[in-house]
């Protein structure tokens, strides 16, 4: 039984939204305190560039609250915005799409975009991400060493929702960056400012314009095209909805499943007996030591919902129009649901974590593709490097918002491409 991380720090001086937090050692501790102490607690915001101080916030770090605020749409709304900072609702629906939106607009787009994930489609992508696997492990094999994150955990993501999207190979490398640009704000490396977080969403934006055009005009067997067809009741997406769409799925369906894949080598680095017991019997342990990954890794680390109405949630009154921030990482830590849940176990069975949401009209909607990149990558990477190993520190993103990797190095017996 691995014991509950400690630390010193009393609980009213644990600020979630602090910048200086995200650089704590101790954050799984203070995490654990909240849970035990004061599970659904207040805390103050503070102030991001071009952004006016916002009013607080309640953070739910249990499991079970987090579920109950996912679940009950009609009470914790999500037009106001899933972020920390409040925005201009322009913003929030440019950046966000669907997930800061709620009924009936949500209903329609959700509807829409579900006619670019058809059967067909899923099917040929599961083929395309075994080869993808294969091809990335072949570039890096002879070489012995690698940049794990930037060579084959952002790879593999990246160039499948490319593929999907219908997006030129020769254009990779610049939706890489911007979509680290916008999902990794706040860390000096990416971007500090809402100028800068805005002119690389709009770079995107005007991408997709550009290539949805191309698509009315010539169709091809890709998302794009799908979705700039799509029509439900009679209605077609705008061309803001499309563009919004698109750096929304651009940006979550390479970052999330990369860090998840990062975050999984590290954890099968520093957990040996699990790692050597999912290589005895891959399939076996294939769909438990996904998930675990998942839990483990929490690649979204939080969203926002927005009380409609005076309610009560795990005790606490929460009056209409207060922000709730649902804490991921922190509900995967709860040991009222998950046993021992600071050890890394690739046979966890049951384990319903919330790495994909907690359920609800918001359950993200790659998760099955998740999944599959994830199981296909540490296939590939057991068949063909069975010792590759993370061989230094992890350079750790600075954020609130997403769990992630910026690179990894590690090594390997050099095998023939």
């Amino acid at each position: 039984m691995i014991p509950t991380p400690h630390t010193d720090l009393a609980v009213d001086d644990i600020q979630l939204a602090h910048v200086d937090f995200w650089t704590r050692t101790d954050r799984e501790a203070c995490f654990a305190k909240l849970r035990a102490e004061r599970p659904v607690s207040w805390h103050e915001e503070f102030e991001f560039p071009d952004l006016p101080k916002g009013p607080g916030f309640w953070a739910v770090t249990r499991w079970e609250d987090l579920w109950t605020v996912s679940r009950t749409p009609e009470v914790f709304i999500s037009g106001k915005g899933s972020s920390l900072s409040d925005m201009p609702i322009e913003l929030l629906e440019f950046f966000g799409s669907m997930i800061n939106m709620d009924a009936p607009r949500h209903t329609k787009l959700r509807l829409l975009v579900n006619k670019g994930f058809t059967p067909r489609m899923v099917a040929r992508v599961e083929e395309m991400v075994r080869e993808r696997a294969r091809a990335i492990v072949d570039a890096v094999a002879p070489r012995g060493e690698c940049d794990f994150v930037t060579e084959i955990a952002a790879a593999l993501p990246l160039q499948i929702i490319c593929e999907m999207m219908g997006i030129p190979p020769s254009d990779y490398r610049r939706i890489f960056e911007l979509t680290n640009i916008i999902l990794g704000v706040g860390d000096p490396e990416y971007a500090s400012s809402l100028e800068e977080l805005m002119a690389a969403g709009m770079e995107l934006f005007q991408y997709a314009q550009s290539l949805g055009h191309a698509r009315l005009e010539q169709p091809r067997d890709d998302i794009t095209s799908t979705l700039m067809d799509a029509e439900v009741d009679g209605q077609r997406l705008t061309e803001q909805e499309f563009g919004s769409f698109f750096i929304l799925l651009v940006a979550a369906g390479n970052e999330t499943t990369r860090n998840a894949i990062s975050h999984g080598m590290k954890a099968l680095t520093d957990w040996p007996d699990e790692r050597r017991r999912w290589q005895a019997d891959f399939e076996r342990y294939k769909l438990t030591a996904v998930e675990e990954i998942v839990r483990w890794a929490s690649p979204v680390i939080h969203f926002r919902r927005t009380a409609a109405r005076d309610t009560v949630l795990g005790g606490q009154a929460i009056n209409a129009g207060d922000k709730v921030v649902m804490w991921y990482n922190s509900a995967n830590r709860d040991a009222t649901k998950f046993p021992d849940p600071y050890r890394f176990d690739v046979g966890r069975d049951p384990n319903e974590h919330v790495g994909f949401g907690a359920g609800g009209p918001h359950f993200c909607l790659g998760a099955n593709l998740a999944r599959r990149e994830i199981a296909v990558m540490f296939e590939e990477l057991f068949r063909r490097l069975p010792d590759i190993t993370v061989s230094g520190s992890p350079d750790m993103l600075l954020s609130a918002f997403i769990h992630g990797i910026k690179r990894m190095p590690c090594t390997f017996t050099p095998a023939s491409a």
